[in-house]
């Protein structure tokens, strides 16, 4: 049941995530809250459940010329050294600590994104 469960969870995060609307957050909030799996290796999870979406996503992207091609290029050279340091940070850290930060990180993401949605209609509800 677990593995049936897991793989429902997947399919909808993908779904989620090809509309653009943070569906690896929702796979990561499942394994890190409803698994026994360390949070190191969700996340790690989460990051290889996201390559395929991406490079779809890129595909028609760039087929569409919806790509600006030196903003992608200054995105790349400063998130890979980025990641690699966020990496190492991540193995430094105790699970606990990560499971934490997380969930303030979220937190704060989540907040920031429904008050700027008030904000944008003078106080009323984004509709788009």
């Amino acid at each position: 049941m677990n593995g049936f469960l897991m793989a429902v969870v997947g399919f909808f995060a993908a779904v989620i995530g090809s509309m653009g609307l943070g569906g690896g957050g929702i796979l990561l909030l499942y394994i890190s809250a409803f698994t026994d799996i360390p949070q190191l290796k969700a996340q790690g999870i989460n990051l290889i459940f996201f390559l395929p979406i991406g490079a779809v996503s890129l595909f028609f992207h760039i087929k569409n010329r919806l790509v600006d091609k030196k903003a992608a290029l200054l995105t790349v050279m400063t998130a890979v050294p980025t990641a690699v340091l966020g990496a190492f940070l991540a193995s430094a850290v105790s699970q606990n600590l990560l499971r934490k930060g997380l969930a303030v990180f979220l937190f704060f993401l989540g907040a920031r994104e429904l008050i700027g949605s008030f904000k944008k209609k003078g106080g009323k509800r984004n509709k788009t």
